[in-house]
This record gives C-alpha cells, sequence and structure tokens, in this order.
C-alpha cells in the first residue's frame, strides 16, 4: 500500500468516525451557506486593510460593492461545499476551526492562485493585497468553521419529527410507507 492510499483511508476512517454522511433532515448545505456568508464578516476587513477589495475590484473591472457582492455569494457557495465536503466532521465543535482553515487555505490556492489569473488573463493580486487576500480566505475559513456547528443546531430536524415524513423513519423503510400486512397481501396476489 503506498502512503497516499493508506493516509486517504487514514483520512476516510478518521471522518466516518461519527458517521461521515449527513442525514436528510440535517440540511448540511444549507447551514454551510449560511455559515459561509456569516465568514465573510471577519474576512471583509483584512480585505480592505490590506488593500485587497479594491486590487479585486481593478482586476474584475468593476466597483468595490458589486465584487463584495459576488463575492459574497461566492463565499455562501464555498460554504456549502465545505458542510457537504466534511460531511458531519464539519459539526465537530472542536475540529470545525481547523477543518474550516484547511478549506480556507484550498480555497486560495485553487482561486485566487489559479482560478483569477485564468479568468483574468493572468492579472492576480501581488505583494501586499495578496497577503490580504490569502489571510481573508484563512479568516474566513476560520470563522466558518466555529460557525457551522452552530448555525446547523437550528436547522437539524429531531428524529422524532423527521421519522413522521413520508420519505423518512419507520414507513420509508417498509417499502414506501406499505404496512408489512400490506407488503405480504401484496405478494400472495
Amino acid at each position: 500500500m503506498s502512503g497516499v492510499e493508506g493516509d486517504s483511508r487514514l483520512m476516510a476512517t478518521f471522518l466516518s468516525v461519527q458517521g461521515y454522511d449527513p442525514g436528510p433532515s440535517q440540511r448540511p448545505m444549507l447551514s454551510g451557506a449560511l455559515s459561509g456568508i456569516l465568514g465573510t464578516v471577519p474576512a471583509i476587513p483584512i480585505l480592505i486593510g490590506f488593500g485587497s477589495l479594491r486590487v479585486e475590484a481593478q482586476i474584475l473591472g468593476l466597483s468595490t460593492v458589486p465584487t463584495l457582492a459576488i463575492g459574497c455569494a461566492a463565499m455562501a457557495t464555498a460554504g456549502a461545499l465545505y458542510a457537504r465536503t466534511f460531511g458531519r466532521a464539519a459539526n465537530n465543535v472542536h475540529g470545525g476551526w481547523l477543518f474550516g482553515m484547511a478549506f480556507g487555505f484550498a480555497l486560495w490556492a485553487a482561486g485566487a492562485v489559479l482560478l483569477l489569473p485564468v479568468i483574468c488573463g493572468g492579472r492576480a493580486p501581488a505583494g501586499t493585497a495578496a497577503l490580504g487576500v490569502a489571510l481573508s480566505l484563512l479568516a474566513w475559513g476560520l470563522a466558518t468553521g466555529i460557525l457551522v456547528p452552530f448555525v446547523h443546531r437550528p436547522f437539524h430536524e429531531s428524529l422524532e419529527k423527521a421519522a413522521r415524513h413520508a420519505h423518512l423513519g419507520p414507513n420509508a423503510a417498509a417499502s414506501q410507507g406499505q404496512s408489512i400486512r400490506e407488503q405480504r397481501r401484496w405478494k400472495k396476489d
């Protein structure tokens, strides 16, 4: 077994400790999107302080307000992707900050370093502005990772309430809501 293969199995094992996949009543993507928007609160002052917002607006050919609006929409999408990628591990109160910062770093590498220059003809923030973008995405990731477990709780449906839905719970397990007697009678006919 190669080192990479062993590392990926270890990560999969780590993420599946509490059950990796969120259930249909948990709404992880909504929680992630809202956390992603809220995570922009500490990131925006960093962008402004380092002059990164002005530089990004110039690169995109927009003013700062539309650049902020596009950024908030992108961070909502990134938050939903974060929650979907990490599944139940994103709800870890103790480790969410670390997952969030790692995801923020990945966004910086994929977005600011790779995607932005491709979209904008090779133009990207440099110097202090580039440092501001990197720090803002780390701050966004930290905030999003901390917020997801707390934003998620109100959206997480209780097991009792979820069991009453036709597509969840005991009725769904008994063949689309048919009782066992109906199933036996149907098989005999």
